[in-house]
């Protein structure tokens, strides 16, 4: 059996790591102009509208979370409401989407170091012309990041909360600050229009803004990611106060945005998007302090990407529908450290393999876009998970039926449809495949790849290595009474082992 990982976190590093996952900083500084492409100036209302179906799963995060607290969340939590192979695909288009985000991470953050080095006067090495642009440079460096922030992952998440507190107390003092300053100093009028959805172009623009912009929240579930971890497990506030404040940091980002800067200025910039948001409000070196903020981010959410990946492939470990090396804890460090190491190799290798498409504006597109698909996915069916687990106090108090099962269920459709839209969108957009960013076939191939292989190594799971956790079944009326009961010693057990027989209480 799998040892036990070490509880050495609050709730405020709860916050930290899933706050840091989210990486305000970052979706603030490149992914606006992403959703500036498809919406115009509709930032402030696309970022509300896209937080009401998130709110509500992260409402059937937090309820499952304090009956049956466990580092793999989705994975077991559907696997037991649903159905085992619903649940072993969320954990795993999870982990892979996040292992494409730590790839794209890995140059977005080399590009961040580049464009801070052009900012200090340094634009070649040895006659080379350093590019914030080119992806070969951008990803060598960014993986000399990704290997130290991997190396302080296994030292012990406890250390990871701290270095992450200190990043992320810069980076939000650096965006308050400008974005304050650009909500006053900027030169666009305040238009009703920002707030408007029914003003949004196209349908079509609507929805790919609305997967962007739940994308950008996308990493609040880390908090649960370390359930096992923290010193009550039941307390499930750290996913939905950075959850909140993520949409108080982007509301004021997407609005400071549209008054600094104008539609084809916010479209064009991407990846340098908050370089050029600092430099039209201040000169340097102040107008340095952006960058260095998204620098912080960047690093910050290779960290906490880390993290919980390698948390949800313990959780896969312990089930055996992963080999056991996923599950072997450090004695020294007590985190999995040999699956810390392996899942930063892995991500390396992606980011390698991304050099196909040469320019980082091009490989962000490709990348948010595919994760957006999945998280709409496992997001979705986590939500129905718990409004099948909880579908029992539809009898009872209204306020418990609409948090743990109406809420849920409507975000789950939401996110479904954004989903499938998107899908339809990018299969009849072209009649050819081209490895393009902008080739809808390739879009749609990178998630229908991600699923489908989430599919394959299910198969491998339950007949080749013969897990128990494909017997385990959904969860029942019977279980509803044990589920719901309160208190900390009412956790029911949330798996079985090859030695330990599922419970019957």
């Amino acid at each position: 059996m799998a040892a036990d990982l070490r509880k050495s976190l609050g709730v405020v590093d709860g916050v930290v790591i899933a706050a840091s996952s989210t990486a305000a900083t970052s979706s603030i500084g490149i992914g606006m102009g992403l959703i500036a492409g498809a919406v115009g100036l509709h930032l402030p209302v696309i970022m509300l509208l896209a937080f009401l179906p998130v709110l509500g799963i992260a409402a059937a995060f937090a309820r499952l979370s304090r009956t049956e607290p466990n580092c793999g969340n989705s994975y077991v939590w559907v696997g037991r409401s649903l159905s085992p192979w619903l649940g072993f695909l969320s954990g795993w288009v999870n982990i892979v989407g996040t292992v494409v985000f730590l790839a794209y991470t890995t140059t977005v953050t080399g590009s961040v170091v580049l464009q801070l080095a052009g900012e200090a006067g340094l634009h070649s090495v040895a006659g080379l012309v350093l590019d914030p642009g080119n992806t070969l440079q951008t990803t060598l460096i960014g993986l000399v990041i990704l290997a130290c922030v991997t190396v302080a992952a296994v030292t012990g998440i406890d250390v990871a909360a701290r270095i992450q507190r200190y990043l992320l107390a810069f980076e939000y003092l650096v965006l308050l600050g400008f974005c304050g300053y650009g909500l006053f100093a900027g030169t666009h009028a305040f238009s009703s229009d920002w707030f408007n959805p029914l003003t949004i172009p196209s349908l079509s623009g609507l929805a790919q803004g609305m997967v962007l912009a739940v994308f950008c929240y996308w990493g609040f579930d880390a908090a649960f990611s370390v359930s096992e971890e923290v010193r009550d497990p039941r307390d499930a506030r750290g996913g939905l106060i950075a959850l909140v404040t993520m949409l108080a940091l982007f509301l004021l980002g997407g609005t400071a945005f549209q008054r600094v800067l104008s539609p084809a200025q916010l479209a064009d910039h991407g990846a340098e998007g908050l370089t050029f948001f600092g430099n039209r409000l201040a000169h340097q070196p102040l107008a340095a302090l952006p960058l260095v903020a998204l620098m912080f981010s960047a690093v910050a959410s290779l960290q906490s990407g880390v993290i919980p990946t390698v948390r949800g492939m313990f959780a896969m470990g312990r089930d055996r529908t992963l080999g056991r090396v996923w599950t072997r804890i450090d004695p020294k460090y007590g985190t999995p450290a040999l699956g810390t190491l392996l899942v930063g190799a892995i991500a390396s290798l992606v980011a390698v393999g991304s050099l196909v498409i040469p320019r980082v504006s091009d490989l962000i597109s490709a990348a948010v876009n595919a994760i957006g698909i999945v998280v709409a996915l496992y997001y979705g069916l986590t939500a129905l998970a718990a409004a099948v687990r909880f579908r029992g106090l539809l009898r009872g108090a209204l306020r418990e039926a609409l948090g743990s099962v109406v809420a849920p269920v409507l975000s789950a459709m939401v996110l479904f449809a954004l989903g499938g839209y998107m899908c339809w969108g990018y299969a009849t957009s072209t009649d050819h495949f081209a490895l393009s960013a902008d080739n809808g076939w390739f879009a749609l191939m990178v998630p229908v790849l991600m699923v489908v292989s989430g599919v394959l190594a299910a198969a491998w799971a339950k007949w080749v290595r013969r897990s128990a956790y494909f017997d385990t079944g959904p969860a029942t009326d019977a279980d509803a009474p044990y589920l719901l009961a309160p208190g900390p010693t009412t956790v029911r057990p949330h798996h079985p082992t090859p030695h330990q027989p599922r419970s019957t209480a």
